[in-house]
């Protein structure tokens, strides 16, 4: 399905009713908004492990500007801020008030910017594996953790310099990374629709990737959050968390970092990031 926001048309997706039958009455679930990682990537790396929530919500799916099967659009457009501001539009084009925003990854930037730059649109935000300001000695380190110096020279030569090469490398080699469990797979890899033009745009210290500092913003943030990360996660580290975390007024109920767990939290942790996912839903959406 598509919606046009901004003036561009964005592919989005729905998993379960907003209205459900409960006795004599037609009862109102709260709907999550999941926002995609990337940038070039789309929004069926949420599935199938978010439509685990439709018994508890309505989830919508979406790609953004440049991703997967929405429109590519200029490329000067690719920006946090217009990011930000189309799922802000998407919410008002669906007609959803108060979502629960789910962000992931670069999905968690767009979602800062979003809150930031909208306080007050969303019920909650749910922050997974991302930051609000990216260090990248701290990723080239956090690489040679994970893979050694040899998966630490293709993620620097990567982000230091994107390009198409780089990134197919990057793929092949880091990526599979992500993830602390080897049972999982690459199937999902094969089924993103990939804008590899958009990451080479957005990736790297050159680029906005390197160069957004949101933590000044972060005390503009009224909605309450969940933040997630894996002790493993070699892309976005922990310390990208502890400050995130501690910039929001996070308590520490609500802030988990992971034991046996990679930049795919839901994926390696699926028991535990799901239970603290439900339970903050439950907790705001009823508020």
């Amino acid at each position: 399905m598509y919606v046009t926001v901004n003036g561009a048309r964005l592919f989005f997706d729905v998993d379960g009713e907003a209205l459900t039958p409960v006795g004599g009455e037609m009862r109102q679930k709260p709907t999550v908004v999941m926002v995609h990682g990337g940038p070039g990537a789309d929004h069926s790396v949420s599935k199938p492990f978010f439509s685990q929530l439709t018994d508890i919500a309505q989830v919508v799916y979406y790609d953004h500007r440049g991703n997967g099967r929405s429109d590519l659009c200029d490329p000067e457009t690719w920006t946090l801020a217009q990011w930000g501001d189309d799922l802000k539009g998407l919410c008002d084009a669906l007609g959803i008030e108060k979502p629960i925003v789910i962000g992931t990854s670069f999905g968690g930037f767009v979602t800062l910017s979003y809150a930031t730059r909208h306080p007050g649109h969303a019920a909650g935000l749910v922050l997974i594996s991302t930051a609000a300001h990216v260090d990248f000695s701290e990723v080239y380190a956090a690489y040679g953790r994970r893979g050694g110096p040899e998966i630490e020279e293709i993620a620097r030569n990567y982000w230091d310099a994107p390009s198409d090469a780089g990134r197919a490398l990057y793929r092949d080699r880091c990526v599979p990374l992500y993830t602390v469990r080897r049972d999982l797979g690459t199937e999902w890899l094969s089924r993103i629709v990939w804008r590899n033009e958009t990451a080479l745009w957005f990736n790297g210290p050159g680029n906005e990737h390197g160069r957004m500092e949101m933590r000044p913003d972060l005390g503009r943030v009224t909605a309450p959050a969940l933040v997630m990360v894996g002790k493993d996660d070699p892309i976005t580290p922990p310390v990208f968390s502890d400050a995130l975390a501690r910039g929001l007024a996070v308590p520490p109920e609500r802030y988990l970092t992971l034991d046996r767990c990679g930049h795919g939290v839901v994926a390696d942790r699926p028991e535990a990031a799901l239970a603290a996912i439900r339970a903050f839903i439950a907790e705001v959406g009823s508020a």
